[in-house]
């Protein structure tokens, strides 16, 4: 069957040069956006009953721009100057680029991963007397604090926001030949607003390990995956499945 309509369940990209509207138009498919999940920041009097005080921690440790959204929201509310001789250990570039929206970079310490939290174990052991917050969501990928306790530091993890699924009601007599997902918790939101989901002739296109995972489990069909050494990115997926479909 061909391919004329795609869901993507993440936000519009804000970029006019997004490969999403690339897609749509030299494949003249329509690509539609919606958020199956979304973030809301835990407040203040929340994160104090999490026995957090700001001012004991000399380091934090951000593993993306939500992460660097809410420590700051929350410093904020509670009134909290971050200090200017406070460390920043970022998991990749693009957060460490994100945080320059709070912080002028050339005057702070930063240190910066590749691309995978345990890239960011050997710098933060070699700053192992300072006092470390996790401000992160409220599902956390096990291999954070394992990579973390075996560094040996202190530490402690805070939930600053929480991953919450979206009203996807409108969209219950819509029909999409692809659904396109890029986390488990998006095809828990399919479930949680559609108990009764059905495939059929749906395509559904995934990104990463854990979420081909979290689809076999609800026993759906994974008919486009990525990243592979020919596809690394989503749209690329897609592209090759809709030249080989649509030719038909």
């Amino acid at each position: 069957m061909k391919v004329k309509t795609i869901l993507v369940s993440q936000p519009e990209p804000k970029v006019e040069n997004s490969p999403y509207f690339d897609l749509q138009e030299k494949q003249r498919v329509k690509i539609d956006f919606r958020p199956f999940i979304h973030v809301e920041g835990v407040s203040a009097k929340e994160i104090r009953l999490q026995k957090v005080d700001l001012s004991n921690y000399t380091a934090i440790i951000l593993t993306s721009r939500n992460a660097v959204d809410h420590f700051f929201r929350v410093a904020d509310e509670m009134r909290f100057k971050v200090p200017d001789t406070m460390k920043y250990f970022c998991q990749s570039e693009a957060v460490a680029f994100y945080l320059q929206k709070y912080v002028v970079y050339r005057k702070r310490k930063i240190y910066v991963g590749k691309r995978n939290f345990s890239d960011l174990a050997p710098l933060i052991k070699k700053y192992k007397d300072e006092c470390f917050l996790l401000p992160t969501t409220d599902k956390v990928k096990p291999e954070v604090p394992e990579t973390l306790n075996n560094l040996s530091i202190e530490w402690k993890q805070a939930t600053f926001y929480k991953t919450v699924i979206s009203d996807l009601s409108d969209l219950a007599n819509v029909y999409y030949d692809v659904l396109v997902f890029f986390s488990p918790s998006g095809i828990e939101s399919l479930f949680h607003n559609f108990p009764d989901f059905q495939q059929k002739d749906t395509r559904i296109a995934v990104f990463g390990n854990t979420t081909i995972e979290a689809v076999k489990n609800k026993g759906l069909r994974v008919d486009i995956a990525a990243p592979t050494p020919e596809t690394p990115s989503m749209t690329m997926a897609l592209e090759k499945y809709i030249q080989t479909v649509n030719k038909k």
